[in-house]
């Protein structure tokens, strides 16, 4: 009877350990088309924050207010909503920072939190980039490594130098999640034509929703 006893409880133990560790989904949708990203489990105050805001509908009808081509297309500010044209955004949130949890690379079609310019590299609560980048060469890829200590291995190498992305943030903002489906909105996202006045907002606004999504 003691022997079931204790399987039972390593079974639950288990279970509870897989369920853990099971991946989460969200699907960003805009009128170019949609998103789903893999939250990273490395990165779980970011995962379960931007979980939180998806279920409250918190970027229901919230713009990519920043967009540059060849780089990133960045959103979630609350002040974008119903915001007026040539409105200077980028300086909303929900009132906390997220500690940083910095280690994964920006390769293209990532999901990234973005930040001021604090020194603990703590992220906005709300706001975040989809990187599109560009092919990365191996001498910045050397460079990079040089100058933050660190080693990318050969798989990582090989994905910056033909997928592409943006290495020259990492190791400063935290990424927590990569498109599964539908790389190529951003790729149409971050073509949209902008203002160019040093704010890069597109011309046309870009509206978003975020959804929870199954696998």
């Amino acid at each position: 009877m003691r022997v079931f006893k204790v399987l039972a409880i390593f079974c639950m133990a288990l279970l509870l350990h897989s369920c853990g560790e099971s991946v989460q989904y969200v699907t960003v949708e805009t009128d170019l088309g949609n998103m789903k990203f893999k939250l990273y489990n490395s990165t779980p105050q970011h995962r379960d924050n931007f979980i939180k805001l998806a279920k409250e509908g918190f970027y229901d009808d919230l713009l990519f207010h920043r967009v540059i081509n060849g780089f990133m297309a960045q959103g979630g500010d609350p002040n974008s909503k119903n915001a007026g044209p040539n409105v200077r955004l980028g300086g909303g949130g929900p009132g906390y920072k997220i500690p940083a949890e910095i280690g994964a690379p920006h390769f293209k079609g990532t999901l990234a939190a973005a930040r001021d310019n604090n020194p603990e590299k703590s992220s906005s609560g709300s706001q975040f980039y989809i990187v599109q980048g560009r092919p990365v060469s191996d001498l910045q890829i050397q460079s990079t490594e040089k100058k933050w200590g660190i080693t990318y291995n050969e798989a990582q190498k090989e994905k910056y130098k033909t997928l592409g992305g943006t290495i020259g943030l990492d190791m400063d903002y935290t990424v927590f999640g990569e498109i599964v489906e539908g790389m190529e909105v951003i790729d149409k996202l971050c073509a949209v034509p902008t203002n160019g006045m040093s704010i890069d907002r597109p011309l046309t606004d870009v509206k978003m929703k975020v959804k929870v999504s199954q696998k």
